[in-house]
């Protein structure tokens, strides 16, 4: 497999004080990387860095074998799509008009909106369930229905990588689910970062954050063994089969 969005000897600082040191991974396409670790692990940090959002004290980021730091936004924009956990939307826009700036980077005097535009906005809408708050202004939103539409607005760029910062923290578990299950099934390369254990094992890799160091990365059942969930999360945990399906699921203790 080949390897779409990768870094190597990440490092971030603010104010002298260390949030990431030494990171290095390659997402490979088509794969659902998901990043799990304590609060303050880095993991929102590892994501603003690898969508070019924040300049890295130390290492390189390649796209597509391309230094991030030296690509045009644009270019960028049209490979790449990021949902952060806080994103700001203009008071006084309609929802179809947010969503619409995912197409932003595919505009031009030689390309303007079309019926085409139209069409995949809409869908992006279908894809989290909000076709129905299309005329809706963005301040009358709930704070889940505010994240659903985020969602659509990367959805609506067509990117082949999406970066997402917890997706469902904001969502009732209805649409925990529904969204999770639509990012499994979308035909991108992803990268997620989730704050729920059992979510993480539908992932296709994880890796481990702790203290700002990568310290795992491997198959979710490999890497969330008992010792590593004592030693990064100080939980004792065990696993259970599901007789339904026959899935792993997690028991924490505390």
């Amino acid at each position: 497999m080949s390897s779409v969005l990768s870094c190597s000897g990440l490092a971030f600082k603010v104010r002298g004080a260390e949030l990431l040191n030494g990171v290095s991974l390659a997402l490979q396409r088509g794969e659902t990387l998901g990043i799990v670790g304590p609060n303050g692990s880095g993991k929102s940090t590892l994501l603003k860095l690898l969508a070019g959002l924040r300049e890295p004290s130390a290492g390189e980021v390649l796209l597509d074998d391309q230094r991030l730091s030296k690509m045009a936004r644009r270019s960028i924009a049209q490979t790449l799509a990021v949902v952060e956990q806080q994103a700001d939307t203009d008071d006084g826009i309609r929802v179809f008009d947010a969503v619409a700036l995912g197409r932003t980077p595919w505009l031009s005097a030689l390309q303007p909106w079309s019926v085409a535009d139209d069409a995949i906005v809409e869908q992006a809408l279908i894809d989290v369930d909000a076709l129905h708050l299309r005329n809706r202004l963005w301040r009358s939103l709930s704070g889940g229905e505010r994240q659903r539409v985020h969602i659509a607005r990367a959805l609506a760029q067509r990117p082949q990588i999406l970066l997402l910062d917890e997706p469902a923290n904001h969502l009732d578990i209805q649409h925990q689910l529904s969204i999770l299950k639509v990012v499994r099934a979308l035909p991108v390369t992803t990268l997620i970062a989730l704050h729920d254990l059992n979510q993480a094992l539908n992932c296709d890799r994880l890796a481990v954050l702790e203290r700002g160091r990568l310290v795992a990365l491997g198959k979710p059942l490999e890497v969330l063994t008992p010792e590593r969930l004592e030693e990064t999360f100080g939980v004792t945990a065990h696993y259970l089969t599901d007789p339904f399906d026959g899935a792993q699921i997690l028991r924490l203790h505390g």
